[in-house]
């Protein structure tokens, strides 16, 4: 007897009860806006934490996520608007529109890194202990902030059937698969791998401090670009609205670039048994 997993009782539908939280007079309050200060409150939270249990100042931390902020969330909105550029010329008013969606973590980590090599030269500190003490907060912000894209009905994946199908509304669907009312929740996706990338970090980095495991500067974040990465490329493949440089998903080709370069850092301080190049003097 096969199981047709179509007819099922759509209790995991999704349906997006809209992009706005509350308006009270001229005062509008979006789900993508609150999820993100909340990701941000939350991860800088959580490096506070992580900092006091390997003994750093977590102030230290605090400075940092003001620089991470600064540099990040601009550089995510220029890197969606430079490969949707062909559609913001025709609105450049929008461009400013973060509000609306459309901001692109690879893009927010390409700032995020100049600014902590900045901020880490600058308070001659080692980049890689602060990416590491980073890494656990950034995986569950994305965790969070993925939900931005279920309020905002988009980064949704291709038309499917599944009982945890995720409807779409009309304006929202496109171009060729507007008779679609169902697609994959591909925010979905993303979250839960994100929380499971977000659980083997902070596993690691307890086992860290505790002693049971030996783990070199840069380890953390080498693991995260790895499993991040890994996750990204295939759900990226099921996206019907991805970022595209002639036939090429960008995502698929930043994330396997991440995979690789994840996998020759580990190699470097496990295999070569060598530190990454640093900002400060390293042992």
């Amino acid at each position: 007897m096969v199981l047709d997993i179509s007819s099922l009782p759509l209790a995991f539908q999704f349906t997006s009860p809209g992009p706005i939280l509350v308006k009270i007079g001229p005062l509008t309050i979006r789900w993508y806006g609150l999820l993100i200060a909340t990701a941000v409150l939350v991860g800088v939270s959580l490096s506070q934490y992580l900092a006091k249990r390997r003994n750093v100042n977590p102030e230290l931390l605090s400075d940092l996520s003001i620089w991470l902020v600064i540099g990040a969330i601009p550089a995510a909105r220029l890197y969606y608007v430079l490969f949707e550029w062909a559609e913001y010329v025709k609105r450049p008013e929008k461009i400013i529109a973060i509000w609306e969606g459309g901001i692109a973590i690879h893009g927010a980590i390409i700032g995020g890194t100049i600014a902590a090599l900045t901020f880490a030269k600058l308070k001659r500190v080692s980049f890689w202990q602060l990416a590491d003490l980073v890494a656990p907060s950034l995986i569950l912000g994305q965790a969070i902030g993925r939900w931005g894209n279920f309020f905002n009905s988009e980064a949704f994946g291709s038309p499917t059937n599944l009982p945890w199908r995720l409807y779409i509304p009309p304006e929202r669907r496109p171009s060729g698969l507007e008779s679609f009312e169902y697609f994959h929740p591909t925010f979905l996706y993303e979250s839960l791998w994100d929380l499971m990338v977000f659980a083997l970090l902070l596993n690691l980095f307890l086992r860290g401090v505790s002693g049971k495991l030996r783990l070199k500067a840069g380890t953390l974040i080498m693991v995260y670009l790895t499993a991040y990465s890994t996750g990204r490329f295939w759900i990226e493949g099921l996206r019907t609205d991805s970022l595209m440089l002639g036939p090429l998903r960008i995502a698929q080709v930043v994330s396997l670039t991440g995979i690789l370069a994840g996998l020759a850092g580990l190699a470097w301080l496990y295999y070569r048994k060598r530190p990454l190049p640093d900002v400060v003097a390293t042992e």
